[in-house]
């Protein structure tokens, strides 16, 4: 007789992004000396001659990652590549290329392809990268995106998320959150619009916010000033899925433990006030609210008198000992809190 029980399925969501990455490829073996890292990072590392070639890729898919009620075309062309890009800095390369690919409904004209197009050309003249080549097909539903984004750099130069050590002290550039409330506000604004379709909104008072959600900038800036200042990175990615989730990344690949200041997370004033507004805490918006494409790293504290005092750069933590829990240290009780990664999930 057959056997009438079904096998039991695992439902996407019980592994979340990563671990369905990790459970997917952990069995896959390096055959090839030119492949020096491959998944685990922000991006790949090929040595296929005197630099080493940092690979990256990403896709977008309307309704999961980005919504056209308020989302233009050409912000989105241009939000794909730089959201690309950000992961070639993580690594301290310098991106050269981008591959560009998409499926795309017949509900499209190609004059909105053509705006969309249009953004990725104002990125790559803005960021000195070429596109040279990708695939278009057709899709059942709506638009999908998929940018792969090459780059280069020394041997001696690149900054893996592993290279973290003990007492080394935790760095971020710009503010965070700006992008989270950026967005409460684009879907907030979005269903006032879909009840009454007359009231245009008012989002002046929100243009920082906005401006970070709908045209992000990769930190090449950061890379440049590092170098500028003779400062190497012990370890490094940027800050896509929120705070709390890239410091857990850093902790696991290094193993040792980190201890994050409350006070010193960087917050722009607009973000104090909207949170507000949307009686949310800040700080929560820093830590699990994602898209802020900034850099998050790990410098040595014999680097410090060179960042000092840098408006560019914020010291927020340290690293603890190896093996050791991560925690946010609030500010004023000295209460020591858990990080848990609440950023974004995908699936």
């Amino acid at each position: 007789m057959l056997d009438d029980k079904q096998p039991q399925l695992t439902p996407l969501e019980n592994l979340g992004e990563f671990g369905l990455i990790k459970h997917l490829t952990e069995s896959f073996e390096i055959q090839n000396e030119s492949s020096v890292k491959g998944i685990g990072d922000d991006a790949a590392v090929l040595n296929l001659g005197d630099l080493e070639t940092v690979v990256s890729t990403d896709m977008l898919v309307e309704g999961v990652h980005f919504n056209l009620a308020y989302v233009p075309l050409k912000h989105l062309g241009y939000k794909s590549v730089v959201v690309n890009l950000s992961d070639i800095y993580a690594m301290n390369a310098t991106p050269t290329q981008i591959l560009v690919s998409i499926a795309v409904s017949s509900r499209f004209p190609v004059e909105a392809l053509e705006e969309l197009y249009a953004g990725i050309q104002i990125a790559c003249k803005n960021y000195k990268v070429d596109l040279i080549g990708g695939d278009t097909t057709s899709s059942t539903s709506g638009l999908v995106l998929s940018i792969t984004a090459i780059g280069s750099a020394k041997k001696e130069e690149l900054t893996y998320r592993d290279g973290a050590t003990e007492n080394d002290l935790l760095v971020v550039s710009g503010d965070l959150g700006a992008a989270y409330l950026g967005l409460q506000v684009l879907e907030r604004e979005n269903e006032v619009f879909k009840v009454n379709p007359n009231v245009q909104p008012d989002l002046a008072q929100y243009d920082y916010l906005v401006g970070r959600q709908l045209k992000p900038e990769a930190r090449k800036d950061i890379i440049n000033l590092l170098k500028e200042l003779d400062v190497k990175p012990t370890s490094m990615m940027d800050i896509s899925d929120g705070l709390s989730s890239e410091i857990l990344h850093l902790s696991k690949q290094s193993g040792y433990g980190f201890h994050v200041y409350e006070e010193k997370i960087p917050l722009d004033p607009s973000v104090i006030k909207t949170a507000e507004e949307f009686k949310i805490n800040p700080i929560t918006c820093a830590l699990n609210g994602g898209e802020d494409y900034e850099l998050l790293f790990t410098i040595s504290q014999s680097d410090f008198p060179k960042i000092k005092g840098n408006p560019n750069l914020t010291v927020i933590g340290h690293t603890t000992e190896k093996n050791a829990e991560n925690y946010l240290i609030i500010k004023g009780i000295e209460s020591a809190v858990p990080l848990t990664a609440q950023g974004w999930v995908n699936i």
